[in-house]
């Protein structure tokens, strides 16, 4: 099976997989980079073991709860470019956390927002989500800026465990995505 047939989701330049327990490497390169983790995560770099224990997480994700933070992929180069998904977050809610994280080496090229746009669409159309919740560091200008491009409203600050911080917090429901307000240019 070639690559581009694996794609459960695309968008115009990228496709979605699932992660599997031979993509150690993909997630070394990804969060094993202190530059993508040091916003993430308070532990400072990621050790092999902690990458690996991240992977197996997301990939137990999807099989408990059918979402993870899906391994992202060039369409044209099949190149890795990062990762970006769903978890759980309230299901008696029906509210899903969006999140992505994107190689250093991919930064400044658009893809973080043309993920979390293909993977907003999958949620609401295809999940029939009720709401996304996202948070981002306090220090990250990049993804709050992001998340406000999307149409997401902010909510409050959460306690985050993996950085210690409290995180500026939004929600984006399927009414104001429906609506037009959601993932604007």
């Amino acid at each position: 099976m070639s690559a581009s047939s694996e794609y459960f989701l695309r968008s115009k330049r990228l496709g979605f997989r699932s992660w599997a327990e031979d993509d150690l490497d993909l997630a070394l390169g990804l969060w094993g980079d202190p530059a993508v983790t040091r916003l993430i995560d308070s532990r400072g770099p990621l050790s092999e073991q902690q990458v690996r224990e991240r992977l197996l997480q997301e990939i137990a994700s999807e099989r408990e709860h059918g979402v993870q933070y899906w391994p992202v992929f060039l369409l044209e180069t099949g190149d890795h470019v990062g990762c970006c998904g769903l978890r759980p977050y309230d299901k008696e809610e029906g509210t899903l956390e969006i999140g992505v994280h994107v190689r250093s080496d991919r930064w400044g090229r658009g893809y973080a927002t043309e993920a979390t746009r293909a993977v907003i669409a999958y949620a609401f159309g295809v999940l029939k989500a009720s709401a996304l919740f996202a948070g981002h560091n306090p220090n990250n200008a990049a993804s709050s800026a992001l998340l406000e491009k999307l149409g997401f409203a902010y909510t409050h600050d959460e306690s985050y465990a993996p950085t210690e911080l409290h995180h500026p917090s939004y929600r984006l429901t399927a009414e104001a995505y429906e609506s037009g307000k959601g993932t604007a240019a």
